[in-house]
């Protein structure tokens, strides 16, 4: 219980802006879009077993631009808004920031050629543990695919940050996605693996795809930074067990010292080695690789640069509530902290002082472009997406910038 207090207390404290990147978590989640094609792919597929191969790929290489990204995006403050209009990647993107205690974001994309829906909300809980801080986010991620009528659904693995108090920051994301299938009852279960001691599993994640028997159909593996492979699961299962004879043998034959296993908090050494691929294996998805300048601005990927860009013609259609327009995020961008710092405090007062004027007089805040609801496959609590929000009327909008 004081661990829940602590955790809960410590995800209240104001971080120094210089520990921000220049996005708002609602552009942040954006991310997820980045390989798109994978969901069109899916869409364009005739056969079940390879369309559930692509959505595993796309719920993978949703969370690769995690990596590196050591920056914490700016807290959404309630009632902010982000949209994202593609129609060279063909999708086009909303979020609305609905709750602020505890946080939720909920966002829905639409496929321009109205051949996918993507939608969910993300409530990322916070756990500190020492020198590293855990980020499970809650929330159910939904992909609907109407050309085969079916619909997919899963949660995002837990993403760790280590040595947040000192020496280099780095980051794993651990712990089991299930995609399931409701219309066939097929389900893809991948295992995001922890890093272990001497940082043989970073990043890994494997496998199966399984009927609705439960038989395992195809395996996959690789690594969430880099590429999926799929390969024939009696293949994989055989290549599994002579890799763990081999690495016990090079155990018994090592004489580690016992530095790693005292501290899993230390970077494990980059591998000589990426991904072996298994003979018979085929390539389901390959990260872009980022910009060269990408190390001096956040890791950065060349998709994250564009996030928060601004031009006339945008200004004229956006609302008052979207990210672009947030002054914190833009004067960090410019790279003046300390104009940065000073609207930071100044919007997460004007938010508490709104928020203590509803209380006194039982005003209620209306959540704009979202409502609480039932996933339509799981049944669980959800947030939909009420509509209207491309038809371009704004007014009533709150303003809090």
């Amino acid at each position: 219980f004081m661990m829940h207090e602590l955790c809960t207390e410590l995800s209240k404290i104001t971080m120094p802006v210089i520990c921000n990147e220049p996005l708002s978590f609602l552009q942040r989640l954006t991310e997820y879009m980045e390989h798109t094609y994978l969901i069109q792919k899916a869409s364009t597929s005739q056969d079940s077993i390879h369309r559930m191969k692509c959505v595993a790929a796309f719920a993978v290489s949703a969370v690769a631009s995690q990596w590196e990204r050591t920056g914490k995006p700016f807290n959404p403050l309630l009632g902010e808004t982000y949209e994202l209009l593609r129609e060279d990647l063909g999708f086009r993107w909303v979020s609305e920031q609905v709750s602020h205690h505890p946080p939720v974001s909920a966002f829905h994309v639409e496929g321009i050629k109205s051949d996918f829906m993507f939608h969910g909300s993300i409530y990322p809980k916070l756990k500190f543990w020492g020198k590293s801080v855990e980020a499970e986010p809650r929330g159910i991620i939904t992909l609907e695919l109407p050309l085969h009528n079916e619909a997919y659904t899963w949660t995002n693995p837990t993403c760790c940050v280590h040595n947040i108090i000192m020496g280099q920051l780095w980051i794993e994301q651990y712990g089991n996605v299930e995609i399931i299938n409701h219309k066939t009852g097929e389900r893809c279960c991948l295992t995001f693996k922890p890093c272990g001691i001497f940082g043989k599993e970073l990043h890994k994640v494997e496998g199966y795809i399984l009927d609705k028997s439960k038989k395992k159909i195809c395996a996959l593996y690789g690594k969430w930074t880099e590429c999926l492979y799929s390969v024939d699961p009696a293949t994989f299962d055989a290549y599994r067990k002579s890799d763990t004879k081999r690495s016990e043998k090079d155990r018994k034959g090592s004489t580690q010292s016992n530095s790693a296993d005292e501290d899993p908090d230390e970077m494990p050494p980059p591998e000589a080695e990426t991904v072996q691929v298994i003979p018979g294996s085929a390539l389901i998805w390959r990260i872009s690789p980022r910009p060269d300048n990408s190390g001096k601005y956040y890791a950065f990927t060349s998709f994250a640069l564009q996030l928060n860009e601004l031009n006339a013609e945008m200004e004229r259609v956006l609302p008052q509530t979207d990210c672009r327009l947030r002054p914190d995020i833009r004067a960090l961008e410019n790279g003046d902290i300390d104009a940065a710092s000073a609207e930071k405090n100044r919007l997460e007062e004007k938010q508490r002082t709104a928020r203590k004027n509803r209380s006194k007089s039982d005003e209620e805040w209306k959540i704009r472009w979202f409502h609480q609801g039932p996933n339509p496959y799981t049944g669980a609590p959800d947030w939909l997406y009420t509509g209207g929000y491309w038809d371009r009327n704004y007014s009533h909008l709150p303003d809090i910038y």
